[in-house]
C-alpha cells in the first residue's frame, strides 16, 4: 500500500494517548471475562521479546518510546512494543504499540473505542477496512476517529486490529470464538493499534496508519511467531 502526496504533523502526545488511555475499563468486559478465563494462558514471553520486532520496516525508520512503569502496569501487557515510526521521505508519522497479554481476558478492556470515549474523547466514526499486505493476504482492521472539542481542538486517528495465533482478526470475535466453544489451545494474542494525530488532516491519517498497517504487519506477525516458537521450545526441553 502506497502514501499519496500531502504532509502530517506529528504530535508529541500520541504515545500517550493510544496507550495510556489503555488504563480505562469497558463496562461490559466483566460479562465476556468469565467465559474467556477458561482459556489457557498464552506462551509466556520474557519482558522486551518482542523489542526484536525491526527498527527499520520498509520506507519506516523506529525508534524506541519509553513509557513509565506505571502505564505498562495499567494496560495489563506481558510484554509490549512502544515505538514512533518515521517515513524516510518525511511524509508519514505514526505510533506504535503492541500488547501482548499471557491473560486473555485482561486484553479485551483495552480497546480504542472504550479508552479514548472513557478519558473525554468523542467517538466520531468507526469504519472498517481490509488492507492487502504481502502475498495477498488481507489484514482486516478498524480504524477510530476521536475528536477533543474546545479551543485548541485535537483529533486522533486509531487502527486496531488482533493477531490471534497468526491470524489477523478486525476484533476479539475470533477470541470469543474460542472461549464459546472451550477451546484451550490458543498460543497468543496481540492487540495492535497505530495512531496518527494532528488538525484538519483525518482523511490523510487514515491514509498513513493504514500504510503503516501494511508495510509493519508481516513483520508484527514474524516477530511474535518467531518469539513464541523460541519460547515454547525452551519450556519443552
Amino acid at each position: 500500500m502506497r502514501l499519496h502526496s500531502g504532509h502530517t504533523t506529528w504530535a508529541a502526545s500520541t504515545v500517550w494517548v493510544a496507550v495510556g488511555l489503555m488504563i480505562v475499563t469497558g463496562v461490559g468486559y466483566r460479562a465476556a471475562a468469565g467465559r474467556l478465563s477458561g482459556l489457557a494462558g498464552s506462551v509466556v514471553l520474557a519482558r522486551g521479546t518482542l523489542n526484536a520486532l525491526p527498527l527499520q520496516i520498509g520506507p519506516w525508520n523506529g525508534s524506541d518510546v519509553a513509557l513509565d512503569e506505571r502505564i505498562v502496569k495499567a494496560t495489563d501487557t506481558d510484554d509490549h512494543v512502544s515505538r514512533r515510526y518515521v517515513r524516510s521521505d518525511g511524509r508519514g508519522e505514526v505510533s506504535l504499540f503492541i500488547a501482548y497479554g499471557v491473560r486473555f481476558r485482561d486484553l479485551m478492556p483495552h480497546r480504542p473505542e472504550v479508552c479514548y470515549t472513557g478519558a473525554g474523547w468523542s467517538l466520531e466514526e468507526t469504519s472498517e477496512h481490509a488492507l492487502t499486505i504481502e502475498d495477498e493476504v488481507e489484514l482486516p482492521c478498524l480504524v477510530h476517529r476521536f475528536g477533543h472539542g474546545g479551543l485548541g481542538s485535537r483529533s486522533v486517528t486509531v487502527l486496531n486490529y488482533y493477531i490471534i495465533d497468526g491470524q489477523f482478526c478486525k476484533d476479539v470475535s475470533l477470541l470469543r470464538s474460542h472461549a464459546w466453544h472451550l477451546e484451550t489451545d490458543v498460543r497468543y494474542v496481540v492487540q495492535v493499534q497505530i495512531a496518527s494525530s494532528g488538525r484538519g488532516l483525518r482523511n490523510r491519517a487514515t491514509e498513513i496508519v493504514s500504510a503503516f498497517a501494511a508495510d509493519s504487519a508481516p513483520a508484527i506477525r514474524r516477530t511474535l511467531e518467531d518469539a513464541v516458537e523460541k519460547a515454547m521450545a525452551g519450556v519443552s526441553r
